[in-house]
């Protein structure tokens, strides 16, 4: 009989576990998703994308140390022409850590820029954001961006 008991409180705790682990992986789902929506529609300068991912009181960080806002990101979008530059993106060694109703997200930004006489430019980034689920939906509430220097990516 006590055997019995044992499978059951261990079959118990592993249901609870497991809830816990599927609440996380789904939190960790959504923001992942969202995160790799916008990077994958950041170089469009598409004004829905970044007013979905960015709360409306965003602390964002630049990489040169400038804070901004919302109202200063939605800003300096605009279209580019077709004979500008083209911008695309990509997040790589994503690390998500759960807390809540709270998301922080540490990851690798390549970023690839065609200017219009051809010439390529690369830049890499480490990025971390802070995400906060309001009303049903995740927004990132923090920002900061650092760019890695030459000597960084090797010591990657």
């Amino acid at each position: 009989m006590n055997f019995m008991k044992a499978v059951i409180v261990a079959a118990a705790l592993c249901c609870v576990a497991n809830t816990g682990v599927s609440a996380q992986t789904k939190a960790t789902e959504e923001v992942t998703a969202l995160l790799r929506e916008f990077i994958a529609g950041a170089g469009s300068g598409d004004r829905a994308i970044f007013e979905k991912f960015f709360a409306d009181d965003v602390i964002y960080t630049r990489a040169t140390g400038a804070v901004i806002t919302k109202a200063d990101i939605m800003g300096s979008l605009g279209k580019p022409a077709a004979s500008e530059e083209k911008s695309s993106y990509s997040a790589e060694d994503i690390t998500v850590h759960e807390y809540g109703d709270t998301v922080i997200v540490a990851f690798r930004l390549e970023g690839r820029t065609e200017h219009g006489d051809g010439k390529v430019e690369q830049a890499h980034y480490r990025n971390t954001g802070t995400f906060l689920r309001r009303n049903g939906r995740w927004q990132a509430v923090a920002w900061q961006a650092t760019k890695i220097s030459d000597t960084g990516k090797t010591q990657q």
